[in-house]
């Protein structure tokens, strides 16, 4: 049975490359509702590059790799 109901991340680093451009640093893990970690499930670890346009922070690339324990 999967018990992954959810992803619960957490900004690790945040690096404003220019005002209007950063780059963040994520921790992502799969969670169950109750907010368990899912044993046996890795650890995800993305880089988001984020941009500000026309006031608001929009999403421009994304890479994620994935730890194993």
């Amino acid at each position: 049975m999967n018990d992954i109901e959810a992803i619960k991340r957490v900004v690790a680093q945040v690096l404003f490359i220019r005002p209007d451009v950063a780059a963040v640093k994520l921790r992502q893990r799969s969670v169950t509702l109750d907010g368990k970690p899912v044993e046996g499930e890795p650890e995800g670890s993305p880089m988001y590059v984020m941009a500000k346009e026309d006031g608001r922070w929009r999403l421009v690339a994304a890479q994620n790799t994935i730890v194993q324990a």
